[in-house]
């Protein structure tokens, strides 16, 4: 049986068929059919069954109709490639100005530093990220090129302009007209007692208020709350009274671990604090000496406000109370016992990290920083033990990387972050010196990767010029991590620690290790050997260099 398309489209609403058969049947005729009135229709085949059309397909003939949705077709994908092409053009657009304003553009100018400012009044009206973009380089192809041969020639000229100049130190005076307030609140001298360094200070706050009202630490940071939660309900526990007057004890570290990132202090730090005399700050990287007396939280966000020295102090509370407890036992008063606890403090950043100092201090002629972190912990603690992990810079460079980075990490993008940051070192070195250049605020924070991290001998030698040889202990991880027990027996003799039982030794030394890179960078893979050549070329003046300070060759990090 046949029906008549055109019928059975206008009876689909009620599902009704009947009417169909006045037109369609064995014998219909388009040309006699009412309802087609002659039009060239092509019926529908179905079988005798009552359906319901859920679809109908209307197949027209006329070829003139059909061309003429052709070309209806083709104006409509006229008119989206127009449209694509204006959109793709105002994009275009846009980036070209953006990338001239910022500098982003492929340029042929070379990098060149403006004049080191010194002025403070700068981060009033501008971010440490707007620096950046106005000392940004331009982008060099060298970035992109994966030829040895080529950045070689980068190396070449770094090599040649490397300089180990003994740095002046400042004297105390100097140190005292930068920071009058530090120098106003540590002694010069300290408790005989302890072999920690501390003092009683007055305190002159009443039973309702709160010592920890004001602590940067405790305002900024949401984890640190806790802490100091549980320090406010013990303070007035501790308070020494003494002729109507109350004193709380004030503590600063015995020792620091001051570097590097990535080169094991974590792990270091985890296993020393198990030691039965060693007592840690409350938070392990308080970064007060080269960050928070600054105003520093992170680069990115700018200055905040400075954190005086007593919300750094306020951090040693906790192992205050304890040593406390030792100078007023029975034993301390009848027989003179010394307090053995020592207090420790682990910001991997001490080291280093001076990038402040162009900020705050004026500026030296040369471009190097007047003063440096060391100045100012040997002013207060000549006798402060630090202790220095370090590890193969090629090896930290990579890890430092893969930790710090946030996206499209691979070995492929890291071999272009290398490129660029060897050609901002050799712009910089062009015009100052290495020290400069090292200290060099702007550079650094224009640097993809951290190279100056590994440049560990420059720091040294500006660590050796105010402490002692023998007040530091340098350590490689490589060593740590196959012979963990030595290398800690080497820093229970260097911090003159008591022995431990087997019992407490085990538990130090076979612990898993701390801080360990993380399974989705294990999966990116090891670096290019390309990488690998050109860093091991860039490092090698320094780490001969290094070796020859320490008088060990392990230090030159020789691997086949």
């Amino acid at each position: 049986m046949r029906y008549c398309i055109n019928c059975c489209i206008h009876l689909l609403p009620n599902d009704l068929h009947r009417q169909c058969f006045r037109c369609c049947g064995p014998n219909h005729n388009n040309q006699k059919c009412p309802v087609c009135k002659g039009e060239n229709k092509i019926p529908l085949y179905t079988d005798s069954k009552q359906m319901k059309l859920l679809a109908v397909w209307e197949v027209r003939t006329d070829h003139r109709e059909s061309w003429h949705g052709f070309f209806c077709l083709r104006k409509g994908k006229l008119c989206s490639l127009i449209f694509g092409l204006i959109i793709m053009t105002l994009v275009m657009a846009s980036y070209i100005l953006t990338g001239a304003k910022h500098g982003l553009l492929l340029i042929p100018s070379p990098f060149h530093y403006g004049p080191f400012t010194s002025n403070p009044s700068l981060m009033d009206n501008e971010s440490l990220s707007d620096m950046k973009d106005h000392y940004q380089p331009s982008k060099i192809n060298i970035s992109y090129v994966k030829d040895y041969p080529s950045i070689k020639l980068i190396i070449d000229t770094i090599t040649s302009k490397i300089e180990f100049m003994t740095r002046q130190r400042p004297d105390l005076e100097e140190l005292r007209k930068q920071e009058p307030h530090m120098f106003s609140v540590i002694p010069n001298k300290f408790l005989p007692n302890s072999k920690n360094p501390c003092w009683y200070e007055e305190y002159r706050g009443n039973t309702t208020t709160d010592p920890y009202a004001t602590n940067s630490y405790a305002l900024y940071s949401k984890r640190f709350r806790i802490i100091f939660d549980y320090l406010r309900k013990v303070f007035w526990n501790h308070l020494y009274h003494y002729k109507g007057k109350h004193y709380r004890l004030r503590c600063l570290p015995h020792f620091y671990i001051i570097g590097q990132p990535k080169c094991g202090t974590t792990d270091l730090y985890d296993r020393l604090r198990l030691h039965p005399e060693v007592r840690f700050s409350a938070i392990k990287e308080p970064h007060w000496w080269t960050r928070k007396r600054f105003g520093i939280i992170r680069l990115r966000h700018g200055f905040h406000d400075r954190y005086p020295v007593e919300d750094y102090l306020d951090l040693f509370d906790l192992a205050a109370h304890q040593i406390q407890g030792v100078l007023q036992s029975e034993e301390a008063k009848e027989h003179g016992e010394m307090n053995n606890i020592i207090i420790g403090e682990a910001s991997a950043s001490t080291m280093w990290d001076n990038n402040a100092w162009v900020f705050f201090y004026d500026n030296s002629t040369e471009g190097e920083p007047p003063f440096l972190i060391q100045d100012f912990i040997h002013a207060f603690q000549p006798n402060a033990k630090l202790i220095i992990m370090l590890r193969d810079p090629v090896e930290r460079l990579y890890s430092d990387y893969l930790y710090f980075a946030s996206a499209n990490k691979s070995a492929e993008d890291f071999h272009e972050k290398v490129a660029e940051s060897l050609q901002l070192f050799e712009t910089c070195l062009l015009d100052y010196s290495l020290r400069a250049c090292v200290y060099n605020n702007t550079l650094n924070n224009a640097m993809p990767v951290r190279l100056q991290v590994g440049l560990y001998v420059v720091y040294l030698l500006d660590w050796l010029t105010v402490f002692e040889k023998d007040q530091i202990l340098v350590l490689r991880l490589e060593d740590h991590a196959s012979n963990m027990r030595y290398t800690m027996h080497m820093v229970f003799r260097f911090l003159d620690l008591g022995p431990l039982s087997e019992k407490q030794e085990a538990l130090i030394t076979k612990s898993p290790a701390s801080n360990t890179r993380r399974p989705e960078d294990r999966s990116l893979g090891p670096m290019l050997p390309t990488t690998k050549a050109i860093l091991r070329d860039f490092y090698r003046p320094f780490n001969t260099k290094l070796a020859q300070v320490l008088f060990d060759d392990a230090f030159l990090w020789k691997r086949t």
